[in-house]
């Protein structure tokens, strides 16, 4: 039960000890929306500054491109950014087929081919982390970076039993009645209320069945395979008894030289948590890879 209960927590984007009751700049959301084609899908994103290379940042279940509107700021005018809603989520159109993380990989490519992008740093968080990883399998001469944002890089269990126990937690027919009870028993008295409201919001925006295909689509065994990324990669992580010593040495076997950075007091959304320090972490990554301005 421990692994069900885990996973929920970052699907949702819950957390406790949210401690940054300010609002961000504004800049994200006055950016125009722009729309990519995925065959007879419209992938909603936005784009800051300009370039052929770009840093894209991929949200995970439950969510959209706005979580990430506390970096927009922060990088705004050091590099080209994208901010992508995968297909079934935001503004993005619903797929009528499942929901396979191939899928939002493809979306991610399609957002990317719109906005003449070459090469791209492509940071996931939570779902997002297979994600990225998937367009790297997809597209490797696009990748130029990887960011892990609390995101693992093997599956959760490896046991059916396990993996059928988080499956049945979610169904359409119930989704929006689940859903808002993790969520409040989750979420820390420190949160700030602007931010419970925000992803309350969202998990209420969420459609069922793309949610509930989502998570069949992450747990699919097929898609977690100890292939080797060999382009620099950095992994964003709040410090949890989830990532033992021996999930960080697997992760450092199958990404050489991989950037592994530990945030402490932090909840699985740490990137909304401590901006400045997941930022400061970020930014001196992407510095290294020759992005920053």
């Amino acid at each position: 039960m421990r692994y069900a209960l885990w996973i929920v927590v970052p699907l949702l984007a819950m957390s406790s000890n949210l401690a940054r009751g300010d609002a961000p700049a504004d800049i994200l959301s006055k950016a125009p929306s722009k729309f990519a084609k995925l065959g007879d899908l419209k992938v909603h994103y936005k784009s800051l500054g300009d370039g052929k290379t770009a840093v894209v940042f991929i949200h995970g279940w439950c969510c959209d491109h706005t979580v990430w509107r506390e970096q927009a700021p922060a990088f705004d005018g050091k590099v080209r950014m994208l901010f992508v809603d995968l297909p079934g989520y935001g503004k993005s159109d619903a797929p009528k087929e499942n929901c396979t993380i191939a899928l939002f990989a493809k979306g991610v490519n399609a957002v990317l081919q719109d906005a003449g992008i070459d090469q791209a740093v492509l940071a996931g968080h939570s779902m997002g982390t297979p994600v990225v990883r998937e367009f790297y399998r997809l597209y490797p001469g696009k990748a130029k970076a990887l960011i892990f944002v609390d995101g693992a890089l093997r599956p959760f269990s490896k046991d059916p039993k396990v993996i059928e126990q988080i499956t049945s937690m979610f169904k359409e027919e119930n989704f929006k009645e689940t859903a808002p009870k993790f969520l409040s028993g989750m979420l820390g008295p420190n949160t700030p209320k602007a931010v419970k409201e925000q992803i309350e919001q969202l998990v209420a925006n969420t459609n069922p069945r793309v949610a509930v295909s989502s998570m069949h689509g992450m747990l699919d065994e097929k898609l977690w395979k100890d292939d080797p990324v060999k382009v620099p990669a950095q992994a964003i992580m709040a410090k949890s008894p989830f990532w033992t010593a021996e999930y960080k040495e697997f992760a450092k076997k199958l990404v050489p030289d991989l950037d592994y950075r530990e945030f402490e007091g932090t909840g699985h959304f740490l990137f909304m948590e401590k901006p400045d320090d997941v930022n400061k972490a970020m930014g001196e990554f992407l510095k290294k890879q020759g992005l920053l301005k």
